[in-house]
């Protein structure tokens, strides 16, 4: 994620912290010493927020070993005033698998609470319980509110949080997965409505909160972009990628200049260039690595010197759901489409959106089934099989 610093790795996971999270550190702790000058109070927070930010991670953690267990590799955890993402490379395809990594991250910080609260316990048996709570406890006791509280907010059943996932993985065990994800979205976004009301009228009985507002629309968005995901590739499993990839592109020469791809790019021809040298694709040419050579390089520039030589490319036969997990992995626009060595194709973003929005329009005013067989597609007339 951009403007993300790199922590360090835990269990082979790297681990990134956003910008702004330092800022939220920051207005949490200092904000409180500028207020009353109470800088030892204002500590006591700063720590407090530092515990809290190892809490989430070793959230986000639960759900990575848990996904890591059923092959599921985790790309990276990243910390945010919101809480933590854990970028797994695909979501579980059984609903029990897809049970268990969502309960992983609560599981954690049930477990946290329990061995925080049984220390302190076990400390009270070795000393006074007033003397215990004076050396650190009042500290340790907040931290057992704070798992116990993340881990019942996780739980409600409302994407995105755990919640969601778990009520959707158990309507899945005995119906249709598509089906499963709008039940469990339309809950949460009835519990949005509700968040939402709360902290508009809630005043009035004391629950009124502006935090209720943002967090009825957290919900409401996350509910609606999950459905509309598990939709889309509902439409696309199975649809391979020679069906929607462009067979008439512009490739480019490691030795052309930056300025002819610039040429193409105004003309609207195409954005991303695959660099092909003896007929190997040995690179890809984004457009935002374009506009940043032109910014601060000579227009003679080559092609080789800025075109990225490491970047993922696909097979014809790939379905197109696996195109958009490589499209997230690599944070790219355009994929070069392999057969045999040879480039056959290139398959983008917008195209993938095209077919989409035209198979919808098409559905729409013709009646036609709601399948991806039914859309237009495009089809290379070549062999290509795998071999």
């Amino acid at each position: 994620m951009r403007w993300s610093i790199s922590l360090g790795r835990i269990a082979g996971i790297q681990i990134y912290v956003h910008f702004t999270f330092f800022i939220l550190l920051a207005w949490f702790g200092l904000a409180e010493g500028l207020a009353t000058g109470n800088w030892a109070s204002a500590a006591v927070r700063l720590t407090l927020f530092g515990a809290l930010a190892v809490i989430i991670v070793l959230h986000e953690l639960g759900h990575a070993l848990a996904a890591r267990h059923f092959g599921i590799r985790t790309r990276d955890i990243t910390l945010l005033p919101i809480g933590g993402v854990a970028r797994l490379e695909r979501m579980p395809e059984k609903p029990l698998q897809e049970l268990i990594v969502a309960l992983a991250g609560p599981a954690v910080n049930v477990v946290l609470a329990v061995a925080l609260f049984s220390g302190l316990l076990l400390s009270d048996r070795l000393i006074d319980w007033g003397e215990s709570l004076h050396i650190g406890g009042a500290f340790v006791l907040n931290l057992v509110a704070i798992n116990v509280i993340l881990a019942v907010f996780n739980m409600l059943p409302a994407f995105p949080m755990d919640g969601g996932r778990v009520l959707r993985a158990v309507l899945a065990l005995s119906g249709d997965y598509v089906w499963a994800t709008t039940v469990a979205a339309r809950v949460g976004q009835m519990m949005a409505i509700g968040f939402f009301l709360l902290g508009l009228f809630g005043s009035f009985v004391g629950f009124g909160s502006p935090m209720l507002l943002l967090i009825a629309l957290f919900v409401w968005i996350g509910a609606e972009e999950e459905a509309d995901m598990v939709r889309t590739r509902a439409v696309l499993a199975g649809v391979p990628i020679s069906r929607l990839m462009a067979t008439h592109f512009q490739a480019l020469r490691p030795d052309d200049a930056i300025a002819q791809a610039a040429g193409w790019v105004v003309r609207g021809f195409q954005h991303d260039f695959p660099v092909v040298d003896d007929g190997q694709v040995v690179g890809m040419l984004a457009k935002r690595d374009l506009l940043e050579a032109l910014a601060g390089k000579d227009s003679h520039t080559p092609i080789r010197d800025v075109m990225r030589t490491n970047f993922e490319r696909i097979h014809p036969l790939d379905t197109v759901e696996t195109a958009l997990s490589r499209f997230q992995e690599c944070q790219c626009h355009a994929l070069p489409v392999v057969h045999r060595d040879k480039l056959v194709g290139l398959i983008t973003v917008d195209r993938i959106g095209e077919f989409l929005m035209l198979r919808d329009r098409m559905r729409m005013t013709t009646g036609a089934p709601n399948e991806a067989s039914d859309a237009p597609v495009v089809t290379p007339a070549t062999d290509l099989g795998r071999s």
